[in-house]
């Protein structure tokens, strides 16, 4: 081991070190702080409020010791007790022996405009101080504090250039040993149910999974202290760092602040951690709180108008096989619509060889496909070099990525790549399996929701329900996946389904049921067809996660857009009357829409109310309601808008498919019709050249109208030529016709799509990993090309390598698989060598099998891992459709990664 080189240190003054936080604007500077006999001094930051009872303030205090305490009070009373503050890395500890050195003071306020969440404008205004102390070796620290009027955070400053490897933080929490606590065993998924409790006593509520008398708990934690509530969590978290979760000894009332896998973080300095955030006061100001995205660095992107939160059906959670099905997904597509939903959401087991003419269907429709992603098939550079821009050309305007379950660095560090990647690619994205959010929907707007949560997935549990309103929700979207109306043996009343996606914010709302359940609740649907997303206004109406006097939980949500609120109420527990005080309403009479549970399903109710109203709604047990208001006007009986859906069009393509050699020129002719019905704006028509191959082109020129009334024809012409080293194989040919969306606002426009399918004969040496399939199907993962099995994403294996020889071309599968090649009756032979790949270390054992148009050409027996490679060749003379099978041998399918090394056909010139 070579010996440490000491680092020249460069001094850095308390002005350069709040540099590194952020602009604004500097108020004061050196403030006097305050001294004991013992020689501790203290330094307090209060917040921006006005002076009574709910302000806060926050208190430093070093020691005699150079020990750094941090105690926190709302209006005079304390709900933070002196927690300890501290840092240490490799080289230096900075808990202890300090001393301080620099203050400076300044108010930041900042306003900025999100694109999802509680609320869209924001405008936040924070009292900063930057207190920077000296170590005993000279190392410097600062502590960033800042106190608004909905909590305080803090964060550390080290400002040594070059690299800076964390150890640990000394970072402590301490509450009342009797606060209520209502907390999360942690795991990364943060899927674990949350346990109401003490501070102290929070261990007996872990399950086994502690060590020793040291058990782990997730954020965001609520803590109950007097009139008080405490919400922990941390904020602005990204690749220089780990996330961190919750430490607690069993008895005591400190909660330490713990990183990802107790593991060392390293940056390039100067570094400043994380936020550690405490949001604090009434339970009103916890859940309308923006702290978290408020201490978030802002926006990385200007134009935000490719971002559209909306409503998405989601096939998987009620049919769950459905995600597969090409025909099955195409009624979820009609389902959104028919009712005004802005997309589909197609889960685990798409394919490929489908989802672009699924993509077609809808967007005609008007409706918008996002589609589901392994994460490792998106966790290398190349892999999301690959899949990106690829979903992006299919029409694909989202990815929900899944199974991540990290909190360490390196993951933070592919948060941060993808986020560059799908902001470039204009892809909104939702995490699933999945950290939880920590400013980073303010910092990347794309991210429209995040799961992060034990949700409808997880099976029922009503209470959690009313601990989620107060905890996980208050920090950012929550992908809960609510209004499962069907679910067998569901543990709600259809009312409580139906407030889910009013109490849960989420930038997309995935509805959980299949278009027959929704059908069978029509009430529901016509409530859902109005719900917005993306909130102006949000407000606690009553409730809370204690339990009531009846024994019941409950929590009552409004949520405001425009000059409409919708209110939603869940009940957990015995039967009571849920009361909602209407007074966020505001001036003037108020039409109140009410849906309720009767004995035969939902009921509306409609009425005039004031602010001074309060809605009573008796409900069952685990029962609830849903609400929209409307300012009242003469004649209206409703609070409804209308659901404007994209009417039918006809496009079509003359040739629809031709056959062309290299270098060969193909005319394309297109016809656009809307056969009935109003009047489209702002009509094009193009052959997409984007999105041509390499080496193509084409004349002809777009054609505009701006209108187009109903039994009128739009048509275009080019001339398409085929690049002169085009391989054989097809090739499409994209021609679109867009017109403006008839739901304005900010609806992009209506999408209509067709294919000139060009084949190009296949001729000489062609290899099927370069052809598309027609079919796939994989035991395990997708098929890959030119390399092996791998794990669950796509372009995650390895070179094909059978008893130790290589193969640069091929395909590898796991089995059962099968994939379908159109050949074109054009060649007389197929070869390649196959076998188990060694990756799989003399494990597995499969079958491979050649054929043409359904009949068997060629077989093995069946091959063993760790064995060479057996030659396999058929006769493909006349054939159409190449089908290559693997199966499992006859043992299931583990370790069976088959290899088609080569997998050539030898075709006509």
């Amino acid at each position: 081991m070579r010996p440490r080189q000491r680092r020249t240190r460069q001094a850095v003054t308390g002005v350069a070190l709040a540099a590194l936080v952020g602009s604004g604007l500097v108020v004061a500077a050196a403030a006097p702080s305050s001294a004991t006999q013992d020689g501790s001094r203290t330094w307090s930051v209060t917040g921006p409020g006005a002076p009574g009872a709910a302000r806060l303030t926050a208190d430093v205090d070093l020691d005699a010791a150079g020990d750094l305490h941090l105690a926190v009070e709302r209006g005079g009373t304390p709900v933070l007790l002196p927690g300890r503050l501290g840092i240490t890395t490799d080289e230096h500890d900075l808990t202890t022996g300090l001393r301080l050195v620099d203050r400076r003071e300044r108010t930041v306020h900042e306003s900025y405009r999100m694109t999802t969440g509680k609320q869209l404008d924001r405008s936040a205004t924070m009292r900063e101080a930057t207190l920077t102390f000296q170590g005993a070796d000279g190392a410097r620290l600062g502590v960033v504090l800042r106190v608004s009027d909905d909590g305080i955070a803090y964060r550390y400053l080290l400002d040594e250039p070059g690299q800076v490897t964390v150890t640990q933080e000394a970072s402590t929490f301490d509450l009342p040993a009797d606060a209520k606590a209502w907390v999360q065993p942690y795991q990364p998924s943060y899927e674990t149910e949350r346990t109401e409790t003490t501070a102290a006593a929070a261990n007996e509520a872990q399950p086994k999974t502690c060590d020793g008398d040291t058990c782990s708990f997730g954020y965001p934690t609520l803590f109950k202290t007097g009139g008080s509530y405490v919400l922990l969590t941390e904020a602005d978290v990204d690749g220089r760092y780990s996330g961190s979760h919750l430490d607690h000894q069993d008895g005591s009332s400190a909660y330490r602040v713990a990183l990802a896998e107790d593991a060392p973080v390293t940056s390039q300095g100067p570094l400043a951690t994380p936020w550690r955030t405490a949001i604090v006061g009434g339970l009103d100001t916890v859940v309308g709180s923006t702290l978290v995205d408020d201490l978030a660095p802002p926006s990385k992107i200007k134009d935000t108008s490719w971002i559209r939160p909306g409503m998405d059906d989601w096939s998987w959670l009620s049919d769950g096989s459905s995600p597969g099905n090409f025909e099955r997904q195409k009624d979820f597509v009609d389902y959104a619509a028919q009712h005004g939903l802005e997309y589909t959401l197609v889960d685990a087991g798409w394919q490929a060889s489908w989802v672009p003419e699924l993509v077609r269907y809808a967007r005609a429709k008007g409706v918008d496909i996002l589609l589901w992603f392994d994460w490792n098939a998106l966790r290398t550079q190349a892999q999301r070099d690959a899949w990106l821009p690829k979903v992006k050309a299919w029409g694909v305007v989202g990815v929900k990525v899944d199974y991540m379950y990290s909190d360490t660095q390196s993951t933070f560090q592919w948060y941060d790549a993808i986020l560059r990647d799908t902001a470039e690619q204009h892809l909104m994205i939702d995490f699933h399996g999945a950290t939880i959010p920590r400013g980073l929907q303010r910092t990347w707007p794309q991210v429209t929701s995040v799961e992060a949560v034990r949700g409808e997935e997880n099976g029922q549990n009503p209470t959690r329900d009313i601990f989620l309103a107060f905890t996980r929700n208050v920090v950012g979207s929550m992908d809960y996946t609510p209004t499962w109306f069907s679910r067998p043996g569901r543990k709600d009343t259809l009312a409580r389904e139906l407030a889910l996606p009013v109490v849960f914010e989420s930038g997309w709302t995935s509805l959980g049921d299949k278009p027959e359940g929704f059908a069978a609740q029509p009430v529901a649907e016509r409530y859902l067809e109005q719900l917005p997303t993306a909130w102006d206004e949000t407000r606690l109406v009553s409730g809370g996660p204690e339990q009531q006097p009846a024994g019941d939980r409950q929590a009552v949500i409004a949520r405001r857009s425009a000059d409409r609120w919708f209110v939603g109420g869940i009940l957990a527990g015995a039967s009571d009357t849920m009361k909602a005080p209407l007074g966020f309403l505001g001036k003037g009479s108020w039409l109140l829409e009410t849906i309720g549970d009767t004995d035969g399903g939902l009921q509306r109710t409609v009425r005039t109310v004031t602010a001074a109203d309060t809605l009573e709604v008796p409900s069952a047990e685990n029962g609830g309601f849903a609400a929209v208001a409307c300012p009242a006007a003469k004649g209206r009986t409703d609070c409804e808008q209308p659901v404007v859906t994209a009417p039918a069009t006809s496009l079509t393509l003359d040739p629809a498919s031709t056959t062309a050699a290299p270098g060969a020129s193909v005319p394309v002719g297109a016809s656009f019709v809307l056969p009935q019905g109003g009047t489209l704006r702002h009509v094009r028509m193009t052959l997409d050249r984007d999105r041509l191959p390499a080496g193509w082109t084409a004349t002809g020129q777009d054609v505009t109208r701006g209108s187009l009334r109903a039994g009128e024809e739009l048509t275009g012409d080019w001339t398409v030529t085929v690049g002169k080293d085009q391989p054989g194989g097809s090739v499409e040919v994209p021609v679109w016709v867009e017109y403006a969306n008839p739901a304005g606002g900010n609806a992009p426009p209506v999408h209509v799509e067709q294919i000139l399918r060009v084949a190009i004969p296949l001729h000489g040496t062609a290899y099927a990993s370069d052809q598309p399939f027609l079919t796939e199907a994989n035991g395990w993962g997708p098929v890959e090309r030119d390399q092996s099995n791998g794990e669950t994403g796509s372009g995650d294996g390895h070179p094909l390598t059978i008893g130790g020889t290589v193969y640069d071309k091929g395909l590898g599968m796991n089995a059962t698989a099968k994939v379908t090649i159109d050949i074109q009756g054009r060649c007389t032979r197929f070869e390649a060598h196959v076998g188990v790949d060694d990756e799989n270390a003399g494990k597995g054992s499969v079958t491979f099998t050649v054929l043409g148009d359904g009949r068997q050409l060629a077989a093995t027996g069946v091959l063993k891992g760790g064995a060479a490679a057996v030659d396999l060749s058929a006769d493909t003379t006349g054939v159409q459709t190449l089908t290559l099978s693997v199966g499992d041998g006859g043992d299931g399918n583990a370790f069976d990664h088959a290899d088609w090394g080569t997998a050539a056909l030898t075709c006509a010139d």
